[in-house]
């Protein structure tokens, strides 16, 4: 690990900030600015800056793809022959000695650190900041954390439920509570999803209803709900694209309601149709 005593304050307090220091160089940075003003006021300009790039990096994550051109992608044919690399082209290896890769990772760390620095000292920064964190929260929002939790689902496959399928009954009668929305379990079997049971997310600071189905290829789907005193302006079946899940939004009598699955299904819109009429 670079010694960070060597680096300029701004760069200490950068890596602070990323987590990218030891313990011991942790400890020492959070005395000095337990006893220096100016380095609080330092790392707090730095903090804006960082926060302030995290949430435009958000914002474009958010931006939807469009689902044609998703499909089309996973659904293109790798060439049936490989493409014979060109013999007349030397291959040249980059291979930096170790002074040379320690230089080149310094000279990077100091821009990044003052990319950062000018970011957060900019008048408009903490304006931002702050028009930000005022600002009312949107349909959106909550789609960005039923997004979330589908990924954790995918990543953690053994662990899908709070409150498995074999306890019917307490699944109503909970998630009726919790999230003030009657329903019914949707029979999916015809379609060769398997009902596995239900957990409550939050969605925008909000207590939502999650129902969880998988298959046989390993794959996980969940039907999420929500009670929304405000209706959307249509009630009509809106499909989205957020990297690899798929999202199917629809609102009745009062409910909002997201089925989230691989955006490689091609069936997700029918079967959210289905969903509608069985929940």
């Amino acid at each position: 690990m670079l010694d960070l005593r060597k680096l300029p304050l701004e760069a200490q307090l950068t890596a602070l900030l990323d987590g990218e220091v030891s313990s011991e160089q942790r400890h020492e940075l959070e005395q000095r600015l337990a006893s220096d003003e100016n380095a609080r006021r330092l790392h707090e300009k730095l903090r804006h800056g960082a926060d302030f790039g995290r949430r435009r990096l958000e914002d474009v994550l958010k931006e939807p793809v469009p689902l044609a051109l998703v499909r089309s992608i996973k659904s293109t044919q790798p060439p049936k022959t490989p493409i014979a690399q060109r013999a007349t082209r030397p291959q040249v290896k980059l291979s930096p000695s170790g002074p040379q890769a320690l230089a080149a990772a310094l000279i990077l760390f100091v821009v990044g650190c003052g990319i950062g620095y000018f970011v957060g000292i900019s008048p408009d920064a903490d304006e931002i900041a702050t028009t930000t964190a005022t600002a009312p929260a949107n349909t959106s929002d909550w789609l960005s954390d039923v997004t979330a939790y589908q990924r954790l689902l995918i990543r953690q496959p053994r662990h899908l439920v709070e409150v498995p399928a074999s306890q019917a009954e307490e699944i109503s009668s909970w998630l009726t509570t919790a999230i003030g929305v009657p329903f019914r379990v949707p029979d999916l079997s015809g379609e060769s999803w398997t009902f596995q049971g239900a957990r409550v997310i939050l969605g925008d600071s909000r207590p939502v209803g999650q129902l969880v189905y998988s298959n046989n290829d390993g794959d996980i789907i969940s039907i999420c709900f929500r009670k929304d005193a405000q209706p959307p302006e249509t009630d009509d079946f809106k499909e989205t694209i957020k990297d690899e899940i798929g999202l199917v939004t629809w609102h009745n009598a009062g409910t909002s309601y997201v089925l989230a699955g691989p955006s490689a299904e091609a069936a997700l819109d029918q079967l959210a149709m289905k969903i509608a009429t069985a929940i």
